[in-house]
């Protein structure tokens, strides 16, 4: 009962002399201590809001040529060219304005704010056209051009000192609307390989009429849209390609991220978490008040923020037709599945945030609380991992009122979803099965101890090893690793544990325990989430996971082939695929856009003419060394310059992707656009990003290294494929096929990469690392 005594600020009863009121002081003082913080939230977000607003100017700089204009009467030096004499005359008599000198200031700082908030303009129109060049990606590493120099000086001069994480978004350049004759001429090469020549004939004559009948009506549409709209693609991939989705999200969508596997903290559930939880919310804090430093390609062109908005307080919530994404500007709480119960956990005692002891102190308390699921509660997780509709409907018939809509709201309305597992995992270099059995727990889990809605799961399993299960629509992996990259940084190096592996601190025994949600989840309910939890079983024993550490080498050798180790790595996995299938085919790899404004990703279609050139060399065997080295070469400067393109805008996919959706949009059939939307992606691919945040030395500390995340497979018979280039000396791969299908095997597909990066390195005479 004492939670339901804290729950309301005063109790009153009815009496022959009246209403008496018994007002609860601790809960009043909450609440004021509530509005207190909710206050300095907002007065913080006006501060940012405005001096965003004028980045890259500030108040100093205003004051500054206030202080000129003011300054220059004094030489009798007219820098307002009458300006200044022409607002004076306009100002209205009388208060504030009774003495001719008030009159003269006046008008002097309106003249000054003009002329500062006109340099403001003028700076981010340049700064935004100078961001708009994209020559400096296509110049060979060594041979920069003149241009290139003075474009990175001007840059650099424009961007200001000390921006906050969405000073650039107004400077940001729009995503350009490649032409139609562009798009069609570079399909056709990315495909010609891939056809025999009358199915190719068949597609060239398809994208010819295309392109010269409907294409042109579609176009201009398009272009209208990208001129009306921030960014012509991402409403439309976040609507279309995730939340109309009716298949269920798990293993289909939704992605995970790995702990650091060679080094261990603590073996402390609760008090990993504890830290863990403890960094979340402090990079939510830092987030909200805009103090992350933006993204920077080479320490100098910004990368768009806008996907980190919705990190935290967000759900995908179900629907019959569409999901939406649910956003809430705070949440002081995250809910937490511990055996088959779940619980809410505050955040905050009053307007402080806890410490990670105390919060340590809270998550034990759920560990060690010994009451049963209620019926029905168990599996109910289930439900976000079935079908898209079998949940909106159940939500809507369970779940609407009540107390299931109550508890649902304190699951939705959390900063984050926690799951507790009563399962260890980790990585031993000396099992390596271990590593998949890993990935596969973070990937599905048991179906049903992982809210797949929300925008993250953290999951804690009872060793004290970490990860994440992200849910896709509301951002891309890169904005989800800048927050994992600082969880752990945080927690390695700043926050800390005892010898015994425990939080730092004492905890406060006072803090009221963690609430239990309470639910009423009738038979009917009850067979819907069975049915869901079998739907999501049969998908996740589908799948088969394959993770392992590439140990001979890392992207410092492969750089002496002279090449990027993007493009080392992709042509290795077409020779993998070849060796494995004994054919090739429609390769994925997702490149991001944010040098645009609201960019997300775009496709390099990465199986080219060249790399199946070479790859076909390699397989017949009696091709000279320095053929097969001129021929990767080759196939590694294509793959470069596409994935440059695909990041400057000039890619295929997303192009031809939104004219599908305008073709839709007027009732238009394509059968040129139809096939090229249902071609199947057989081989998708990934490169997890790494090092976005410097919070220590990679070189100091080489075994603080994540081993990535992974996926699943895009086609029933193919493969997905993620990897981290980790450093100097290895390489991480997630690899996914299905079980159901004959043609794939992960673990087979594994080893036919791990022998085609040797194969690659032998050819330049690589040494490999020891191990």
């Amino acid at each position: 009962m004492a939670e339901a005594h804290q729950a309301v600020a005063f109790q009153f009863t009815v009496t022959p002399e009246g209403v008496d009121f018994q007002l609860s002081r601790e809960v009043l003082k909450h609440i004021y201590l509530s509005g207190i913080r909710s206050w300095k939230k907002r007065l913080i977000r006006i501060k940012n809001g405005i001096l965003r607003g004028v980045y890259p100017g500030s108040p100093t700089s205003w004051l500054v040529v206030v202080m000129a204009t003011a300054g220059s009467s004094y030489y009798n030096v007219d820098i307002s060219m009458g300006l200044v004499y022409y607002i004076q005359r306009w100002l209205p008599e009388g208060r504030p304005y009774r003495t001719p000198y008030t009159r003269t200031l006046f008008s002097m700082a309106i003249f000054s704010t003009g002329v500062w908030m006109m340099g403001i303009f003028f700076f981010r129109q340049t700064l935004k056209l100078l961001l708009s060049y994209h020559g400096w990606m296509f110049e060979l590493h060594g041979q920069t051009s003149h241009l290139t120099r003075v474009w990175a000086v001007c840059v650099r001069l424009l961007s200001g000192r000390r921006p906050m994480l969405y000073s650039f978004q107004t400077s940001l350049p729009k995503l350009p609307v490649p032409s139609v004759p562009a798009t069609v001429h570079r399909y056709l090469e990315s495909v010609e390989h891939l056809l025999d020549d009358e199915q190719y004939y068949r597609m060239e004559t398809l994208a010819k009429e295309f392109e010269e009948k409907t294409a042109p009506r579609l176009q201009k549409y398009l272009v209208l849209k990208s001129w009306w709209a921030t960014n012509y693609v991402s409403d439309w991939w976040e609507e279309y390609v995730y939340l109309r989705g009716r298949n269920p999200i798990v293993v289909n969508s939704n992605y995970y991220v790995m702990d650091l596997v060679l080094v261990k903290n603590t073996d402390v559930q609760a008090a990993r978490l504890g830290n863990a939880v403890h960094a979340m919310i402090t990079y939510r804090r830092k987030l909200d008040r805009e103090e992350i430093k933006p993204v920077m390609a080479l320490g100098l062109v910004p990368m768009c923020s806008y996907q980190m908005e919705r990190m935290f307080n967000t759900t995908r919530i179900p629907g019959k037709d569409t999901d939406v994404l649910q956003h809430l500007p705070d949440s002081r709480h995250v809910a937490v599945y511990h055996k088959g119960r779940f619980f809410k956990v505050w955040l905050y005692e009053g307007s402080r945030l806890l410490k990670p002891r105390d919060l340590e102190m809270q998550f034990q308390r759920i560990l060690d609380d010994p009451s049963p699921p209620q019926p029905g509660e168990e599996r109910l997780a289930a439900l976000t991992a079935g079908g898209r509709v079998e949940w909106a409907q159940a939500r809507q018939a369970f779940f609407s009122s009540g107390k299931n809509k109550a508890a649902l709201d304190a699951i939705e309305r959390a900063a984050f979803f926690v799951a507790l597992d009563e399962e260890s995992h980790h990585y031993d270099p000396e099992d390596e099965a271990s590593l998949s059995l890993y990935g596969k727990a973070l990937l599905h889990g048991n179906c049903y101890n992982r809210w797949f809605d929300k925008s993250f799961t953290l999951i804690s399993f009872k060793n004290g090893q970490l990860g994440l299960n992200t849910e896709h629509a509301w951002a891309d992996a890169p904005i989800i690793g800048h927050l994992w990259e600082f969880v752990l940084g945080t927690d390695s190096f700043h926050l800390g544990y005892t010898e015994t592996g425990h939080c730092l601190g004492k905890p406060n025994p006072v803090l009221p325990p963690p609430q239990r949600l309470q639910w009423d989840i009738p038979k009917q309910c009850q067979a819907v989430i069975e049915s869901s939890y079998q739907v999501a079983k049969a998908l996740a024993d589908d799948v088969e996971l394959y993770c392992f550490q590439f140990l001979p080498f890392g992207k410092g050798l492969i750089k002496k082939c002279r090449t990027s180790p993007d493009a080392f790595v992709q042509i290795a996995l077409q020779l993998a695929h070849f060796r494995d299938r004994g054919k090739f085919c429609l390769t994925y790899e997702a490149s991001m856009t944010r040098m645009f404004r609201e960019g997300r990703t775009e496709t390099v279609r990465s199986c080219t003419r060249e790399s199946t050139a070479f790859v076909q060399a390699m397989v017949q065997g009696h091709h000279l060394n320095e053929d097969l080295q001129r021929l990767f070469r080759k196939a590694a400067e294509k793959h470069q310059n596409m994935y440059r393109l695909a990041m400057t805008g000039a890619g295929i996919d997303r192009h031809l992707f939104c004219l599908y959706v305008v073709s839709k949009y007027l009732g238009v059939e394509s059968p040129f656009l139809a096939e090229v939307l249902s071609e199947p992606w057989r081989l998708s691919t990934s490169q997890i990003a790494q090092f976005q945040i410097r919070m220590f030395d990679p070189n100091k500390y080489p075994k603080h290294l994540g081993a990535g995340g992974g996926f699943g497979p895009v086609a029933d018979d193919g493969y997905g494929v993620s990897y981290m280039i980790a450093g100097e000396n290895t390489i991480f791969f997630h690899v996914s096929s299905k079980f159901s299908s004959s043609e794939t095997n992960a673990q087979r597909f594994g080893n036919q990469i791990r022998q085609a990066l040797l194969d690659i390195a032998n050819l330049f005479q690589v040494p490999k690392a020891d191990g």
